[in-house]
Order: C-alpha cells, then sequence, then structure tokens
C-alpha cells in the first residue's frame, strides 16, 4: 500500500498531470488523421521526453498512445478509414451504424467501451500483473503460431455472406503477406527485382486504399451517392450507460480476454480485437444483426482493445520484453531515464510500474470528455458536400500513405489495393479478412517455420506442450466441428427423405 500511495504521489503533480493532458490532446489530433498511427505519434513525442524526468516521460507516451488509438475509431465509424489494425476488425460494423443514422451511437460506444475496458484492466492488471507476466514468459513459439491460427480462423466468423468468399479474401490477404524477405532465410519473394518490395507490403497503406479509396470509389460509381441526407451528430454520451449495461458480459468478456492476450508479447490489440469480434459474434443470440450496425460485437471489441493495450506494458515493464511497437519505444525511454525494465523492477523501484498503471488509469478517464470534444469537431465533417469531402478524404489517404515510410510506393500500394477491393466488393468479396491475412499472416509464417526447426520437422512438436496442445485442440476444434454438425444435419435431412419417400411407396402398395 505504500508503494502504490508513493507511485500515486510521483503522478498527481502540475507538472505530471499537465504533460498527460497535453500528450493526450495531441494523441488525439494524431490519431483521428487516417494513416498516422500511434506508433508515429509515440516516436514523435520521443525528442521532447529528453527534457523530462522519469515518470512525466513515460506519462507522456501512456497518454498519446492510449488517445491516438481511441482517435482512430472516429475516422473509422464516419469515413470508414480505420486507425489501426484492431480498429479494422470492427470498422465495417461502425460505418454501418453511421450509414443507418446512428453516427453518435457508434463513436459513443467506441468512446465508453474503450474507457471502460482500460480501467478494467487496469484494475486486473494490479493485482494480477506479475501472474501474468510468468505466463506470457511460458509462451513459446508453439503456442504463439496456435494463437495465430486461432486468429486467423476469425475470418469465417466476422465476414458476412458466404464462408467460401470469406476464406478466399483470408488467402488472398495471407499471400500478401509472403510479398518481401522470408523471415528466416531472407530470401527475396515475389518482389520482381523491385526493392520497395523487399520490404513487404505495409499494412498500413493496404488498410486504408481498401477501406477508404474503395468507399470513395464506390460512391463515385453510385448516382443515388450524392444524394444521400446530411448526416447529423448527436450527444455521442447519451444513453451510453444503458447501452453498456445492456452489454455488460461482451465489456467483462472483452476486458478479461483483452488483458490476457495483451500481456502476450507480440500479440496485442490488433489480434485480440479481431478474436474478441469473431467470439462475440459466435456466442450472441442474434448472429444475423452483425454487420448491420449492431452494438454488441463494437462494445466488445473496443473493451478488448484499450484492456490489451494496458496489458501489453506487463512484459515491457516486468521482463523488459516490448509486447509491441509503441513499447519497444518506450523500453528505450525506461532505459535512457534510468528506470531499466526487469524482474527486479518489483524490488528496485515497484513505485514506477505502479505510476505507469495510475496514468493509464488518468488516460482512460480522459478519453470520455476529450473523446466528446473531438466528436463534436467531428460534426463539420458531414456539412461537407461529398465532392469535396472525398477529395478531403483521397488526400489524407495521400498524406497517410507517404508517412508510414516517407515513400512514394506507399502511395502506389495504397492505390492498388484500393481498385483490387473496389472490384472484390462488388463481386461479394469481404476486405475484413483480407487486412487479418496481412496482419497475421507474418506471424503465423514466423512461428510456423521456427517451431518446425525446433521440433526437427514433426508436426506433433506443436502438442508436446500443455498450452500449445490445448489452444490447437481448441483451434482444431472450432475448424472441425461445424463440418461435423453440417454433416450429420445433411444425414438427417436426406434419411428423412427417404423414409418419406419409403413411406409414400408402402401407401401407394
Amino acid at each position: 500500500m505504500h508503494v502504490f500511495l508513493e507511485a500515486i504521489e510521483l503522478v498527481i503533480t502540475p507538472y505530471t498531470l499537465l504533460v498527460i493532458c497535453a500528450a493526450a490532446t495531441f494523441g488525439l489530433f494524431v490519431g483521428a488523421i487516417p494513416g498516422l498511427t500511434a506508433t508515429m505519434a509515440t516516436a514523435l513525442l520521443v525528442p521532447f521526453s529528453f527534457y523530462m524526468d522519469p515518470v512525466p516521460a513515460i506519462a507522456a507516451i501512456v497518454a498519446c498512445t492510449t488517445m491516438a488509438i481511441i482517435a482512430g475509431d472516429i475516422p473509422g465509424a464516419l469515413m470508414r478509414i480505420p486507425g489501426t489494425p484492431a480498429s479494422a476488425a470492427y470498422v465495417d460494423e461502425a460505418y454501418a451504424m453511421t450509414k443507418a443514422g446512428r453516427p453518435a451511437k457508434a463513436l459513443g460506444i467506441s468512446i465508453c467501451s474503450s474507457s471502460v475496458g482500460g480501467m478494467i484492466g487496469f484494475v486486473a492488471l494490479l493485482f494480477i500483473a506479475p501472474a501474468l507476466g510468468k505466463i506470457a514468459l511460458q509462451f513459446s513459439s508453439f503456442e504463439y503460431f496456435w494463437l495465430a491460427m486461432l486468429g486467423l480462423s476469425c475470418a469465417a466468423l466476422i465476414s458476412s455472406g458466404s464462408k467460401i468468399k470469406g476464406t478466399l479474401s483470408l488467402l488472398l490477404g495471407l499471400f500478401i503477406a509472403t510479398v518481401g524477405l522470408d523471415p528466416l532465410t531472407a530470401t527475396p519473394r515475389f518482389s520482381f527485382g523491385w526493392t520497395e518490395l523487399m520490404g513487404g507490403i505495409s499494412f498500413i497503406p493496404a488498410m486504408i486504399g481498401m477501406f477508404a479509396l474503395s468507399e470513395i470509389l464506390r460512391h463515385k460509381t453510385n448516382e443515388a451517392g450524392e444524394r444521400e441526407p446530411v448526416m447529423k451528430i448527436g450527444n455521442p454520451l447519451a444513453g451510453m450507460a444503458r447501452t453498456l449495461w445492456h452489454h455488460k458480459l461482451n465489456v467483462l468478456r472483452g476486458s478479461a480476454f483483452g488483458t490476457v492476450i495483451g500481456a502476450l508479447p507480440g500479440a496485442g490489440g490488433d489480434l485480440g480485437a479481431w478474436i474478441a469480434y469473431a467470439i462475440s459474434k459466435k456466442l450472441s443470440k442474434t448472429p444475423e444483426k452483425f454487420g448491420t450496425g449492431h452494438s454488441e460485437g463494437l462494445v466488445e471489441a473496443s473493451a478488448t482493445n484499450n484492456a490489451a493495450l494496458s496489458s501489453a506494458w506487463i512484459p515491457a515493464m516486468v521482463f523488459g520484453i516490448p509486447g509491441d511497437a509503441v513499447t519497444a519505444i518506450a523500453v528505450g525511454v525506461l532505459v535512457m531515464k534510468g528506470m531499466n525494465p526487469g524482474p527486479t523492477i518489483f524490488i528496485n523501484n515497484p513505485q514506477n510500474f505502479y505510476a505507469v498503471m495510475i496514468v493509464f488509469a488518468l488516460a482512460n478517464l480522459l478519453i470520455i470528455p476529450l473523446g466528446w470534444l473531438a466528436v463534436r469537431f467531428s460534426r463539420s465533417i458531414f456539412r461537407l458536400s461529398r465532392t469535396y469531402l472525398n477529395a478531403s478524404i483521397l488526400a489524407f489517404c495521400i498524406v497517410g500513405s507517404y508517412a508510414v515510410n516517407n515513400s512514394v510506393f506507399g502511395v502506389g500500394v495504397m492505390l492498388v489495393m484500393g481498385v483490387i477491393a473496389f472490384i472484390l466488393e462488388s463481386k461479394g468479396f469481404p476486405i475484413a479478412p483480407i487486412i487479418l491475412g496481412i496482419v497475421i499472416g507474418p506471424l503465423v509464417e514466423k512461428n510456423f517455420l521456427t517451431s518446425m526447426i525446433i521440433a526437427d520437422g514433426n508436426f506433433l512438436g506443436f502438442f508436446e506442450r500443455p498450452i500449445a496442445a490445448g489452444l490447437g485442440l481448441f483451434t482444431i476444434a472450432i475448424w472441425v466441428l461445424p463440418l461435423i454438425v453440417r454433416g450429420v444435419s445433411q444425414t438427417r435431412k436426406l434419411a428423412g427423405a427417404t423414409g418419406g419417400i419409403a413411406d409414400t411407396d408402402r401407401g401407394s402398395q
């Protein structure tokens, strides 16, 4: 208790609180711009951290990251431009809600679910952070492979319409993920001699093109699109308490799942949001409503996203193992400030760990007022005519795609992927599984190859470790059980039809 009170004293100083507010506002601004990611916002803050004390420096990164990720949901809901790979999991749901005339509710769910999920994750971390850290250390390439395969299995659940088309879209995404250098041998694949392609297809330009540019092209080819009524955005917080209470199970389940999966280095909120949305659809009593602007999956995935963001700092702080790009930057700042992360942090500087957790709590509380302000400013978007709005979106797409690697090649990727997505959507192929394949494909390939080397080519090695065996059997069950159920159902129908024919024949005799 004494350590926790000391951590509070480190955080509630006027200077630290001012840094948190300024960094949160900066993250909100950067995250709301398509293509400018939370990682980029964090990297831009690093030079300023040189002149700060250790706790304010880390507080700036935490607050900026938290706000940038939630801000990425704003263009996702209003313009179908997801700000992060995690928000791409539920961007179609949020955008469908906007098109149905409920943009305030879509934004309100993202804001409030993220805040509540982050706070639940914060409370959980106060008690189980060391235990989660030990579990995370037990994950090897075998466990990560099955976890990634579980994420890929979500493609069939998140895609609406034909499951075959959803699977084909996923395979296209996995193929795109193979472009570049082999993760183990560094052999060029599908690069055709282009130096730019050796670095692979960046998922940020691909995501921007497939969601934003394809939407522009769709509106330009739809004559009725120009006559759409002007959308009005009301108070995003109205009725949110009732909505979250109605979906309280989704909030708790998403927060718990995000807390656990975020503690795994390399997994984080990106994978967690996809799986959470798929689980929500699978367990829902009304799965047919998903994809039409239904709030259930949106609540659970948003809660997972922010809970995973908090727990991603467990391996970074407790073991010095970055969970994602943001925490990798943070570890560098910690070392630079003399706050060396590692197992001894609970012995030498336990107050620093709890100070970071308290900053997360404050940042999640700031999500609601700052998110409300951001929504108020975003109302002006729908006052523009569709022509000017499309031109603005295209300009943001170009700037965001270029800013990823400061290369015109990113703009080319965005344009090509946008045209491909437009053609595929016109033929009924879903886009979300493609992005899922691009994001998770490298994780699957790297861990599969590493595991096969460790197991000396014996595939049974994927089932020798207890956690890996459990994940593997669960994933295979997800693949096989629907086929068995469908086969049994068809057999019963066939038997019933045969029995009916036999009864008819006997009656005629």
